[in-house]
């Protein structure tokens, strides 16, 4: 089964784009699942590598590493990115910056669109 995750909610001040990385990250460990998800508006922010939080809180940043790491894709819309001041650089390792054309992609790939 393929599914496409998509993030709209800031990394931190909602539950939503945590939620999302959970589900994500619990599907992409599935041998018959492929798992991509893209990352529009502030939930571009889930992506930026290097993320200070108090301890005990989580890191969004480490849960997309490990969606990456097993076997899962991550597009970060360029538009949202570049008006937010986000460059490529700041980017963890694997997410990639992304276009509108490829999130239309993607949903055509896509058995399932999941929306956080």
């Amino acid at each position: 089964m393929k599914i496409l995750v998509i993030l709209n909610d800031p990394p931190y001040g909602t539950e939503r784009s945590y939620n999302g990385l959970r589900l994500a990250g619990s599907l992409s460990k599935r041998s018959d699942v492929e798992v991509k998800m893209f990352l529009f508006g502030d939930a571009v922010g889930c992506a930026i590598r290097n993320q200070k939080v108090p301890d005990g809180y989580y890191h969004l940043d480490r849960m997309a590493l490990s969606v990456l790491r097993h076997d899962g894709e991550i597009g970060c819309c360029g538009t949202c990115m570049d008006a937010r001041g986000f460059t490529d650089e700041m980017l963890i390792e694997g997410a990639r910056r992304s276009t509108l054309e490829a999130a239309t992609d993607w949903s055509i790939w896509a058995d399932k669109i999941i929306s956080f």
